[in-house]
């Protein structure tokens, strides 16, 4: 099947590559020249674990390519994939102007039936507008179908090509074969495709990553709790758990989510929540509950060091929002650099890939080494924000013998505390006793 995918995104990128190593001939479609050149030169311009094994291979057997000229890349395609940005606007409101631009593009550009596909995560509503746009210079028939996306960063080409579900929403008896005989290959362990009208799949993905959301502030808030009276978070964590009715996934405790999903896709539903005049009440407490987690740790620091850390040098690892990936978007970290910056205190950091783009954002401000130990050289203290593998199991006897203080702040639970006690080093943790 001739697919076409516009947006080279993390999603665009990833739903390309991964339906063309199931036999289709996708052309993935952006307007930024220098990218489009780089992909077809085999650079790859997000990590993904696995993805490049996929990506140079359909390259070299044919089945991928790119291109910046819209109406070239969608010439012959059977379905159109948008997998355009939606960033949140000041009011949190999704910004669909890139997707509603190419919407009005594509009008006059298609010459036979389309299935146009919003992969992108979209407030209710969208695929009408889209097709109304379309609509205005369409001459030929076509169907817009809601098909979201559910891939985690750090697995997406795993989630992408053995998915939990497939979510179709189309009203569209044409248009839903065509979907069904493109995941076909996808689903054969039978995992389900479940079809349902364009509202309800557009809802389904904000509804998904809300709740997770919520399930994640639930438990900093009872680890918060654990704090107060004495309780350990692992263990309540292991006791709800294993209740089948609520299951182990999202139930760590830590310092607030971040990355590209959750934060705009939990204000957006709150947002659009408030056009249709509710309160959604649950949402607007999981944000505030958010926002004050994240830097849950510099309060730690400023009860151990004082409220003046002026002069201090914190030796930070793991920029990323989470390991196996890159992404820096609403990740806790820079949060934490950018109010220890203000505070006087200098920073020394190492994450194994979000480096370069932090480089971008906050050029040499701070620090950035070779590794997590050149990052703990001459620190006072180490504050740890990604929970890479790599920091799980460190040389313990090296991080103290180049801290300054033996002291650690785990806004991700990494060590077990009674080690850290045998050890003699001082080390603060979200929701379990604090180690002196």
């Amino acid at each position: 099947m001739k697919i076409a995918v516009v947006g080279t995104g993390y999603v665009g990128l990833v739903t390309g590559t991964c339906f063309a190593e199931t036999g289709n001939h996708v052309t993935c479609i952006d307007i930024d020249e220098k990218k489009v050149e780089k992909l077809k030169n085999k650079i790859i311009p997000i990590y993904e674990p696995g993805l490049d094994v996929l990506f140079d291979r359909n390259i070299k057997q044919g089945r991928l390519d790119f291109t910046t000229n819209l109406k070239e890349g969608i010439k012959g395609a059977k379905i159109i994939f948008l997998a355009l940005p939606t960033p949140p606007g000041e009011d949190g409101s999704a910004d669909l102007s890139y997707i509603l631009g190419v919407a009005e593009d594509l009008g006059p550009l298609l010459d036979q039936y389309t299935v146009i596909v919003d992969k992108s995560t979209v407030p209710v509503g969208t695929a009408d507008k889209v097709t109304a746009k379309i609509a205005e210079n369409a001459k030929v028939e076509f169907s817009v179908v809601s098909n979201p996306e559910f891939l985690r960063e750090g697995v997406a080409v795993e989630d992408f090509m053995k998915p939990d579900r497939v979510v179709i929403g189309t009203s569209s008896t044409k248009a839903q074969k065509i979907m069904e005989e493109l995941y076909a290959p996808l689903v054969r362990q039978g995992n389900p495709i479940i079809t349902m009208d364009e509202k309800s799949a557009e809802l389904t993905k904000y509804a998904a990553n809300s709740f997770l959301a919520t399930k994640i502030t639930f438990m900093n808030e009872i680890a918060n709790m654990c704090e107060l009276v004495g309780a350990d978070v692992d263990m309540v964590r292991k006791g709800v758990g294993t209740d089948s009715r609520i299951g182990k996934r999202f139930l760590f405790a830590g310092i607030g989510y971040g990355g590209s999903c959750f934060p705009k896709d939990v204000q957006a539903l709150a947002k659009s929540a408030k056009e249709v005049n509710y309160n959604f009440e649950i949402l607007n407490a999981v944000m505030a509950k958010n926002k004050e987690q994240k830097t849950k740790l510099i309060d730690r620091l400023k009860d151990h060091y004082g409220s003046d850390l002026k002069g201090k040098t914190v030796a930070v690892w793991g920029l990323a929002f989470k390991p196996y990936t890159d992404d820096i978007r609403e990740a806790p970290a820079l949060v934490n650099i950018k109010a220890l910056l203000e505070a006087g205190v200098k920073i020394k950091t190492y994450d194994p890939e979000a480096m370069d783009n932090v480089k971008e954002l906050l050029g040499d401000s701070i620090t950035f080494c070779k590794d997590e130990y050149d990052a703990a050289e001459d620190a006072d203290a180490l504050l740890i924000m990604t929970e890479w593998p790599v920091f799980r199991t460190p040389d313990f006897d090296k991080i103290k013998s180049t801290l300054k203080d033996n002291v650690i702040f785990d806004g991700r639970n990494l060590y077990n505390t009674e080690t850290m006690a045998e050890l003699g080093i001082t080390y603060y943790s979200i929701g379990r006793a604090i180690v002196k």
